[in-house]
């Protein structure tokens, strides 16, 4: 794969998957521009620790993906640092936790614009550089809930349905150029947002970390182990390989065996 000097855009970069993706393209020597929340200093930390190994160019943009003025403010800037947005990885995600006649109207539209509609602008302003080079990679972060149902769960699970509609409307309409446009749906993964699972269930039962996870895999995912951000990243860094140039609006699993299950 020859992803040197190439230009990834990772939203929600500044913990876990999104993490992991910065951390996997700037490994291939890829240039990073990376949102998401956090701390100054520990942002300008990891911006650094991400450029550490030279060669490469690591800028943070502080946009709030869920306003569109902000994606666009954040797109300019970075086609004007580095011409194109090679790769673009949609990561960012909100979530709130309640049945449907008590959801927070504004959680609710919080969640359209965040999980949904930043994928659709960061899209729509990064395609006419990936045309013109006629090469790109769009990556969206749907999930299993995108198929399979919980309960109190519905902006989630709505958002990341319409993340592979949008995926498979993109990637047909970009058929016939060098630009690919895929989803990748994990189950249960290792991330800042499993941490808090992993923490009420410690203390709801008292048992260690390891034992807390093994409960709360083996609920959900056949292959009894959690995911890790690393190997979300690493399918993410296989599809924009020479090899996935013809992977094309699908909708890719990572979870187990917990999707057939």
């Amino acid at each position: 794969m020859a992803l040197t000097g190439k230009t990834a855009l990772v939203t929600g970069a500044t913990g876990g998957i999104g993490e992991a993706f910065a951390r996997a393209f700037a490994a291939e020597g890829c240039n990073i521009v990376f949102n998401g929340l956090g701390e100054p200093g520990a942002i300008e930390k990891l911006r650094a620790d991400i450029g550490g190994r030279g060669g490469i160019e690591v800028m943070y943009h502080p946009a709030d993906v869920g306003k569109p003025a902000e994606i666009e403010a954040m797109i300019a800037a970075a086609l004007k640092r580095f011409g194109a947005i090679d790769i673009l990885v949609n990561n960012a995600v909100t979530r709130h936790y309640a049945p449907v006649e008590a959801f927070p109207t504004d959680k609710w539209d919080r969640a359209l614009a965040v999980n949904l509609s930043a994928a659709f602008h960061t899209i729509r302003l990064a395609l006419p550089a990936m045309k013109a080079r006629n090469w790109g990679r769009i990556i969206n972060m749907a999930s299993i809930h995108a198929t399979k149902v919980v309960r109190d769960r519905i902006d989630y699970m709505t958002t990341k349905a319409a993340i592979v509609g949008l995926t498979r409307a993109v990637a047909l309409e970009c058929a016939e150029t060098g630009v690919t446009c895929n989803a990748i749906s994990p189950g249960w993964v290792l991330t800042p947002h499993a941490e808090g699972q992993i923490a009420r269930q410690m203390a709801a039962t008292g048992k260690s970390r390891e034992e807390a996870i093994r409960e709360l895999v083996d609920v959900r995912q056949p292959s009894r182990r959690p995911i890790m951000p690393a190997e979300v990243a690493a399918l993410g860094v296989f599809l924009c390989g020479d090899a996935a140039a013809n992977i094309s609006g699908a909708a890719l699993p990572i979870d187990g065996a917990w999707a057939p299950s």
